[in-house]
């Protein structure tokens, strides 16, 4: 087994809203990297012996008095470093070059003219004759070195270079748009190759990790399932784990990735409580119990969590209401498996996010399920294998495991269920409702094969009720909700546009089979400004 740790990627971050892209781009290629914050000490970046180090981007100007600074050491320990946009202004006034603000900002698509593609752009398709043609004719510079296109987002720029330093390419606002230490291998950009603005920018990216840093590709599904397998070994030894199973694939992969590590040290624990989608506990127990043979403990507590949601609307106090019922009911069935010592949690890089400030001050959006610490009372130390994977990364994890492809391609599923699809309070008329409403969106987008192309999708039961006309009836009832996103992690998304007499199918069907249902909306709203749940 080649341990990919021995290639890492340390991405350093300053707030970008981009840093997270940065990190899927260098994984896109088969390289670990890690992301931590600016104010890691020497020492500390010296044990995690990075082989290249990205500066990320960021809000701040370095000309703040306040903004985020690293140690100038750092470009001294050999190691390739790339800065992006503020990483790349940093690098320069650290090491003695001057940054200004630009008289004119550059935000959005720009073109950047390539000086020397030798290393970082080398590869890169710049003009062809045609474009070059079309500069011509429209009586522009006509600029006969490479333009790529690219994406800008800065108010800052280098005037003055560092000792050592060389501009590699240059835009129209900015004269030193690309710069290099060639025998440092320091470089810095001003653009954000990490994004899909920028088309060449994945191929940017591949000539700093393995033309100029010499790495080599070890990070797939195979080297982290082995090395996943060892590091649990190691930790758990010869104790028992339980896991709370909630069918979705992020606790599915965990339990046969435990599984398949100690057999049955572990014990998976089933708490229905009474808000999952419909059908879901059968799939669980079939797939689970009857083809993985783990072994499987079911409570059914539907009625328990019902009762303790009766009359709640806050959408907060809900989530609160079911962890703690959760964490009840799971511990009081963990006390039953004599000499369990960890618990197992499917927790993901985005739960990290989104819910502790995973990489330094950032705002709480809403409290996650899997993610807080534990209770005391249970005293089982945490075990979270996947914790550094995104969402498509845990789904290869999973392929390679033979775990079968509807549970791999299960919708995500918030913690609290569909108590958080149901606006207001919760009733066991409502939670039918929604139920079938749900199951016959989630029917029809898989029987249109648009299950792969779509990050989530669900229904979401209103508050409101609307009028309507059912035959020569009057009717004033509830209304659904549809919810379709495209995203590749979850951190940011895009309402998926469905074509419309396909909406109207599941419109039409919502509407004619489940009963107290008379109209059906469908939202189209982005993350950000809006989460993909609406509670």
């Amino acid at each position: 087994m080649e341990d990919y740790h021995q290639e890492k990627v340390l991405i350093i971050d300053f707030g970008s809203q981009y840093t997270m892209l940065i990190a899927r781009r260098v994984r896109e290629l088969s390289v670990y990297c890690e992301i931590h914050p600016p104010w890691l000490t020497i020492k500390d970046i010296e044990k995690l012996k990075p082989k290249a180090i990205i500066l990320s981007g960021g809000p701040a100007s370095v000309l703040q008095p306040r903004s985020p600074k690293i140690d100038k050491q750092l470009f001294e320990l050999g190691v390739p470093i790339l800065g992006i946009c503020y990483g790349m202004q940093l690098l320069a006034e650290l090491l003695g070059g001057k940054v200004a603000h630009s008289g004119k900002r550059e935000y959005g698509p720009a073109e950047l003219f390539i000086d020397d593609d030798s290393d970082l752009f080398s590869g890169v398709r710049g003009k062809t004759p045609q474009e070059k043609a079309s500069v011509q004719l429209h009586h522009d510079s006509g600029d006969e070195r490479k333009g790529i296109k690219v994406w800008m987002s800065h108010g800052d720029r280098v005037e003055v270079l560092p000792e050592g330093f060389e501009r590699i390419a240059h835009s129209e606002n900015s004269p030193y748009a690309v710069i290099r230490h060639k025998e440092k291998k320091l470089y810095g950009v001003q653009f954000h190759p990490e994004v899909a603005h920028t088309p060449q920018g994945k191929e940017i990216i591949s000539n700093f990790l393995f033309r100029i840093s010499g790495l080599n590709r070890l990070f797939n599904p195979g080297n982290f399932i082995d090395s996943a397998i060892q590091k649990i070994r190691e930790q758990v030894g010869n104790k028992k784990v339980v896991l709370g199973l909630s069918g979705g694939v992020d606790s599915s992969v965990t339990g046969v990735l435990i599984h398949k590590a100690i057999g049955n040290q572990l014990t998976c624990i089933f708490v229905n409580n009474g808000l999952l989608r419909l059908g879901e506990e059968e799939l669980v127990l079939k797939v689970f119990k009857k083809h993985f043979k783990i072994p499987l403990r079911y409570v059914d507590a539907s009625e328990l969590f019902l009762k303790s949601l009766k009359g709640v609307k806050d959408p907060e106090r809900k989530r609160k209401i079911i962890g703690h019922k959760f964490i009840e009911v799971f511990t009081k069935e963990a006390k039953k498996i004599k000499g369990a010592e960890y618990l197992a949690q499917g927790t993901l890089y985005p739960d990290l996010i989104e819910s502790t400030s995973f990489r330094g001050p950032s705002s709480k959006i809403k409290s996650h399920h899997n993610v807080g610490g534990l209770p005391k009372k249970l005293h089982l130390k945490l075990i979270e294998p996947l914790r550094e994977l995104f969402k498509d990364e845990v789904r290869t994890v999973g392929r390679a495991l033979g775990i079968p492809e509807e549970i791999i391609w299960r919708q995500p599923f918030p913690g609290p269920g569909l108590a958080v699809r149901i606006i207001g309070e919760i009733t066991r008329e409502r939670l039918e409702k929604l139920k079938k409403a749900d199951a016959i969106v989630r029917e029809e987008i898989e029987s249109a094969g648009l299950n792969q192309e779509i990050w989530q999708y669900f229904a979401v039961l209103l508050s409101l009720k609307s009028v309507g006309v059912m035959g020569d009836e009057r009717t004033y009832e509830n209304v659904v909700a549809i919810r379709a996103v495209k995203s590749l992690d979850g951190m940011t998304a895009d309402w998926a546009d469905l074509p419309h007499p396909f909406l109207g199918k599941i419109s039409n069907r919502i509407i004619n089979e489940v009963k107290g249902i008379n109209r059906v909306v469908y939202d189209i709203t982005s993350k950000p400004p809006g989460t993909i749940e609406w509670e």
